[in-house]
């Protein structure tokens, strides 16, 4: 799949509770649109993918065969997954396993999105050639203190340092991003969206709360 058209919220449903299973069905229904991708748990892509784009939060290097307990990507895609996340803090790969990955995406027409703790390590992932990086320092994670508001600068290195690799490359701002604002600084930052999941999936309003950073971008 080739690069964002448009700018998008990416929200990762991770294993919150609000986000598994039947809810993961019903918060759906009240949070999807044109502007939003989900990151759903890859039990619930078929369930979802039926009502939004939806990406997986993992796939493993293994082929058909004997892999027990493994998440093969043809299965993924054949559930309704339009993309896979990458290398997120809370489930890492070695660089050489990201580049692997990113060519069994590209082989199905996958969207690869890779996460990145620093403008450093988004450096090196962008010579890989995945679709989308989200810069996402992981001490942000959750605080509710975004990077493109405490600490531009890292925002701001990332996307020069992957536009002179690869400007094909679309990039996302994670980590702490909580509201409106949040969102349109990171796009005037340079970044074509925004990777978010506490702010939706801790909210007793998460229609609203994705509605705001939607008619943010």
């Amino acid at each position: 799949m080739a690069a964002i058209k448009k700018h998008n919220i990416f929200v990762n449903f991770k294993t919150y509770k609000t986000g598994s299973g039947k809810n993961a069905e019903t918060l759906t229904r009240k949070i999807a649109g044109k502007n939003v991708v989900l990151v759903v748990q890859n039990a619930d892509i078929y369930r979802t993918s039926k009502l939004s784009t939806v990406f997986a939060q993992h796939v493993d290097l293994v082929d058909t065969g004997r892999f027990t307990g493994h998440d093969y990507a043809v299965t993924l895609k054949e559930n309704g997954a339009k993309g896979v996340l990458i290398n997120h803090s809370e489930d890492k790969a070695k660089l050489k396993e990201i580049a692997k990955i990113i060519r069994i995406c590209r082989s199905l027409h996958l969207t690869s999105l890779v996460c990145a703790e620093t403008p450093k390590e988004a450096e090196k992932i962008a010579r890989l050639r995945p679709d989308i990086i989200a810069i996402e320092p992981p001490e942000l994670i959750a605080t509710g203190v975004s990077v493109s508001r405490t600490d531009p600068g890292i925002v701001t290195r990332t996307v020069n340092a992957v536009r002179k690799v690869n400007k094909n490359i679309d990039i996302l701002c994670g980590a702490g991003v909580w509201t409106g604002d949040d969102v349109k600084k990171a796009i005037k930052l340079g970044c074509k969206g925004v990777l978010v999941a506490s702010a939706v999936m801790t909210s007793k309003h998460p229609k609203n709360v994705v509605e705001h950073f939607v008619n943010a971008l």
